[in-house]
């Protein structure tokens, strides 16, 4: 007798394992967007706020913010988050400036609670306008201005562009330099990845969330629940997954590396060790670009040193805007 029944009858066992085991995973990680107003009472509690900011040609762009500290402050600190993250990246080094100093942090767009560009435009020269938008709206005519990854390469390339307007410059594992990365985050992948970017509009994977977070820290075990549900959630903003990807297609690394040596802020350098994302190495061409610099790694953080250790990364921002 031929055997080939019991073949197929193995094929067609194994062809419905597949199918429920897919059911069952597609269950399990099915995360669609989340609004706007389900969100706010975990990540938009006090002191948030939210404004409508003009941008021209009759558009305005929501955008969540922190104001705190002193109002008299002559030169706020404003600080800017990286890819993927929120204001809430900064919160430690919030409660110890806001003592002595106005602090103010926001989502940018793309990201937090701020969600997706109206213009639908994430290149380095949008986040430029965008930012002489948001500070003109709060009238700030002079700021310390502070970024991390994303924000870092912000912050420096509207510290050259805008020298009259930036007292003083801190840069946190700063990125738009073009510097090979040691690792890649998994998130940051998957968005480059045209099925996976499909799948990813309604399906994303907590364990995904939180091996990127790990992989991006110098301790992987500071990563607890709470972190990780605050990435997770704050990603499923509506429209936030679709701008994640248009931001990582948008990226342009070292275009505007001739601007280092036009910065005239003084500027302070602050560096994980541990950073696989952007490696120290950038730290060290920042510093030796940028005229008034100063640099400091932390050897066991990694590329959210402010997050991973507020403390110890704060104190070096105290004492150099106590400098100035």
């Amino acid at each position: 007798m031929s055997e080939r029944p019991t073949v197929l009858a193995r094929l067609m066992k194994l062809l419905g394992f597949l199918v429920l085991a897919t059911a069952l995973l597609a269950m399990a990680f099915h995360a669609p967007d989340r609004p706007l107003e389900s969100l706010l009472s975990r990540w938009a509690e006090a002191p948030s706020d939210f404004i409508e900011l003009p941008l021209g040609q009759g558009r305005t762009q929501l955008v969540h913010l922190r104001d705190e500290g002193p109002r008299e402050d002559e030169a706020p600190i404003v600080l800017l988050h990286g890819t993927g993250a929120s204001l809430h990246t900064w919160a430690g080094w919030v409660s110890e400036l806001k003592t002595e100093r106005r602090v103010i942090t926001l989502d940018l767009p793309g990201f937090g609670l701020t969600g997706p560009s109206v213009l639908g435009d994430y290149s380095d020269e949008a986040y430029d306008r965008f930012l002489q938008a948001f500070l003109a709206h709060l009238k700030l005519g002079r700021v310390v201005l502070g970024g991390n990854s994303l924000g870092g390469g912000i912050a420096w390339g509207y510290a050259a562009r805008h020298p009259t307007q930036v007292a003083a410059l801190v840069l946190v594992d700063a990125g738009n330099l073009d510097v090979a990365s040691q690792s890649v985050p998994a998130g940051f992948r998957v968005p480059q990845s045209s099925l996976l970017r499909a799948l990813a509009r309604n399906f994303l994977p907590r364990p995904l969330v939180e091996r990127s977070l790990k992989g991006v820290y110098g301790d992987p075990a500071k990563v607890n629940a709470a972190l990780v549900d605050r990435y997770f959630e704050l990603t499923l903003r509506e429209g936030n997954r679709e701008a994640l990807a248009e931001r990582l297609a948008q990226r342009a690394p070292g275009r505007f590396a001739s601007l280092l040596p036009s910065i005239q802020a003084p500027t302070l350098i602050l560096w994980g060790g541990q950073d696989r994302l952007i490696p120290p190495e950038a730290g060290r061409i920042f510093d030796q670009q940028i005229p008034n610099s100063r640099l400091e790694i932390f050897p066991g953080l990694g590329h959210v040193p402010q997050e991973e250790d507020p403390l110890s990364t704060v104190r070096p921002v105290q004492a150099f805007l106590h400098s100035l």
